[in-house]
């Protein structure tokens, strides 16, 4: 009975609602320096196949020889047709196909975003297994134009080379699909909608895109050549391994590691990720830990990363090889690695499914799985939670006057004390007071609160309207007047709640709890789906769980010490600038001005880049930014500017008093 009346003592205490901004602090320290643990050997693991009717490495490749001449026939037609124009060069590449025995077609799309056209062909042939039964397909891809928009001569003219070679095999189980986009971004986006659609795609405004005349079975895997060497040639020091899809989504890993055992265990060519250095020579804990950075980076941003990234979200596993430097390897050892490679695939008897397709690559042998990162996201989320109920407890209790909730217990002698209570005996009988305050539970107006967070959320779709839709010459000029108001107007919220509406100190508690809750609760559900995202948008949105509204200087008349009343004047209008100052610099357009400051990025090619993202690819990183970041930091400006901090205790006196 004793340890209950304590317990219930404890749970009213003062000190218990002052801890969670600490375990807030200890959430977020330990989210972020759980990061820098996973590249350690404890926490990852060395890559392996996981599949074992795929056979990495197994097969004796035969590309090459007289396939080398045939090669260099089909790099020099692909030069001459780069002379010519887009539908003479779509008329050109159909032909070779034709004449390899190819099934051909091709589909036109339109995109229309930023007030820009982005408009191609894609051209395509189907290549029918002899011993397929039309239900299952591989696509082989090389792009017009890399994503660096050079022309992929070599890329193209092996992959022609290589359909004439599969062609002459018996050997395939799969149908083979040779896709030649455009470019490596909407194109492959274009098909893959059409084809993963019974009907053609609805025509929009903002997209037009062809239905496919030409069909074969499931798409099992896909595999893209970027190989952008010159009309006479290059030869490559290593294959960089691209594997990043829309919105930070990922292959089934079991084909990165065939693709890397193939290149480096069959071939010998060295493997690499993100345009770094080969993990295999280097493989320190800050060469893992810049792999991990890339990697976050890269996925965050959920933009395409190559033609293999639009297949991925209708969950047809695809990669990118692109050759990266100048060393010995020529194009007959990146033949042979793709030979092998369809060859593991053509062994599959269902789809990729046993390996992981949630992880991070700190080299292209080590990897973390999604149990040991996950926490690091889940941790940051939840320094928000904690937080947002701590508001909430807070703003159900309020301190109350002694004289209202002593209460008589009974009669005794002498004093007494009790652990944060005391025991005073008045006249006769003895009354229990607390030696602090006493809380007490008071009901919670919680209808301004609500109304101006959903309003807030709600206004956040007008930045992303404007910024996703106005034509490219006036995206710039729009962010900055965006950020110009989004630092005026929360002032101006704030003076209205205050003045208008005479909002409580309650009411305050319950606006930040309700803005940290949701911002958690979008924190954790993203952190299960995009990682990266989720981990980087809560790192910097974490200052937010630490604002809380600012006192006002001290009142005072002029014939109470004038010298300090303006040093406390002076004092709290630089704490009030330092604190507008940060509050800024968390900003979402700053930290977007910053990033392109720091990464010697253009602010209207990021811009640009933001809206196709959104309009064509489907990628939603905006949406995030500002319809959840973006009006929590709205409302953490509205809270620590308020201006309004009311004690609950004198406001109990003075309605006693009246």
């Amino acid at each position: 009975m004793a340890l209950s009346t304590r317990l219930l003592a404890f749970r009213n205490s003062p000190v218990l609602l002052k801890l969670p901004p600490y375990l807030s602090a200890l959430c977020l320290a330990i989210g972020i320096s759980w990061l820098f643990t996973l590249p350690l050997d404890a926490y990852s693991r060395r890559t392996y196949v996981s599949e074992n009717a795929i056979l990495p490495g197994q097969v004796h490749t035969y590309f090459g020889g007289s396939e080398h001449n045939v090669f260099r026939a089909y790099r020099q037609e692909v030069y001459h047709l780069s002379q010519q124009s887009e539908s003479d060069r779509n008329a050109g590449l159909a032909r070779v196909m034709t004449e390899i025995g190819l099934k051909v077609a091709s589909q036109p799309y339109d995109f229309t975003v930023a007030g820009e056209g982005i408009n191609g062909t894609n051209v395509y042939g189907l290549l029918q297994g002899p011993r397929a039964d039309a239900t299952e397909a591989m696509v082989l891809m090389a792009a017009y134009r890399n994503s660096n928009n050079d022309i992929n001569y070599s890329g193209i003219a092996l992959a022609l080379t290589l359909a004439r070679y599969f062609k002459r095999w018996s050997i395939w189980s799969k149908d083979i699909l040779l896709l030649i986009p455009s470019d490596s971004v909407y194109g492959p986006q274009a098909w893959a909608e059409a084809y993963h659609h019974s009907s053609a795609p609805d025509a929009t405004p903002y997209r037009n895109i062809s239905r496919l005349p030409i069909k074969a079975g499931a798409l099992q895997a896909a595999v893209a050549l970027d190989y952008p060497a010159g009309p006479w040639g290059q030869r490559f020091e290593r294959l960089d391994v691209q594997y990043d899809g829309i919105n930070g989504a990922l292959p089934n890993l079991d084909l990165l590691n065939t693709a890397v055992a193939i290149a480096s265990g069959q071939m010998g060519i060295q493997c690499s990720l993100h345009g770094l250095p080969s993990s295999h020579q280097h493989d320190s804990y800050t060469d893992r830990l810049r792999t991990l950075a890339e990697g976050l980076r890269s996925q965050a941003a959920g933009h395409a990363t190559g033609p293999h990234s639009a297949f991925i979200p209708y969950h047809v596993d695809a990669i990118t090889l692109k050759t990266v430097g100048d060393g010995w390897h020529d194009e007959m050892s990146l033949g042979r690695t793709t030979e092998s490679l369809f060859r593991s695939i053509n062994n599959l008897l269902e789809h990729l499914h046993q390996s992981f397709f949630f992880y991070i690559l700190l080299g292209a042998g080590r990897f973390v799985s999604i149990g040991n990162y996950l926490p690091a996201a889940m941790l940051i989320a939840g320094s928000f939670t904690v937080t947002a109920l701590g508001l909430w407890a807070q703003s159900g209790q309020a301190a109350a006057s002694v004289g209202s909730d002593a209460g008589k217990i009974g009669t005794t002698s002498g004093k007494e004390k009790s652990e944060g209570f005391e025991v005073v005996k008045v006249g006769g009988d003895v009354a229990l007071v607390a030696t602090s305050a006493i809380m007490k539970r008071v009901e919670r107006k919680m209808l301004l609160p609500a109304v101006v967070v959903l309003a807030v959320h709600l206004l956040g779709f007008v930045p992303l309207y404007a910024l996703v839709n106005l034509p490219r010459p006036y995206l710039q000029a729009t962010l900055l007047t965006i950020a110009t108001s989004s630092l005026v107007l929360p002032l101006i919220v704030s003076l209205i709640v205050v003045r208008s509406f005479q909002v409580e100190k309650q009411q305050l508690q319950l606006l930040q709890s309700f803005s940290l809750l949701l911002l958690g609760a979008a924190m954790s559900t993203l952190a299960t789906l995009n990682f990266s995202l989720a981990f980087v948008v809560g790192v910097l949105a974490s200052p937010l769980s630490f604002i809380r509204p600012l006192p006002r200087a001290g009142e005072m008349t002029v014939s109470k010490k004038l010298d300090l009343w303006t040093q406390r004047a002076v004092g709290w209008t630089v704490l009030q600038s330092m604190v507008y100052m940060g509050w800024v610099a968390i900003s979402p357009p700053a930290i977007l001005y910053e990033a392109c400051w720091f990464l010697e990025l253009d602010v209207e090619h990021v811009l640009v880049e933001v809206a196709k993202g959104w309009n064509a690819q489907g990628v939603y990183t905006a949406g995030m930014v500002w319809g959840v970041w973006w009006p929590a930091w709205f409302l953490g400006g509205v809270i620590a500017f308020s201006n309004v901090v009311k004690d609950d205790v004198k406001q109990e006196e003075q309605k006693a008093v009246r």
